[in-house]
């Protein structure tokens, strides 16, 4: 094998594990329909969580709206249960940082919650006269 062949197949085994660690991690389960009394968010402030979305960076990697990007997975506009979402924040298993209660306190991730939750659901789409057969 040649030095750029070595250097190749390196960068792909380092790589592999990284592309299905996002869509296998349970943190990013979409969220059951109806969520269980414990696992609700407290009242959170769309306006706030939208203007907290960017300002900590989200949308880097999860897109403006929360629909998923090349670096982070959908998070809206049905995210999973609000004590799996802040769970995930506080102590991320994949490449995202954690976010501490320094960071972003628990309102915070409250806010951003509801702004994820009040993101509109894209329409159906059998719905899209482009889209049909």
């Amino acid at each position: 094998m040649t030095r750029t062949m070595v250097g190749a197949a390196i960068v792909v085994m380092l790589a592999a594990p990284a592309v299905g660690r996002v869509q296998k991690d349970p943190a990013y389960q979409t969220a059951p329909a109806a969520k269980p009394a414990d696992a609700r968010a407290p009242a959170g402030r769309a306006g706030n969580g939208a203007t907290l979305y960017k300002k900590v960076g989200c949308y880097q990697c999860h897109a403006n709206e929360g629909q998923g990007g090349l670096a982070g997975p959908r998070i809206g506009p049905s995210p999973v249960p609000y004590a799996r979402f802040l769970q995930y924040i506080r102590n991320p298993t994949g490449d995202m940082p954690p976010y501490t209660a320094r960071v972003l306190t628990n309102q915070d991730v409250a806010d951003i919650y509801a702004f994820l939750e009040a993101r509109p659901r894209p329409p159906a789409v059998d719905t899209i006269p482009q889209l049909a057969p």
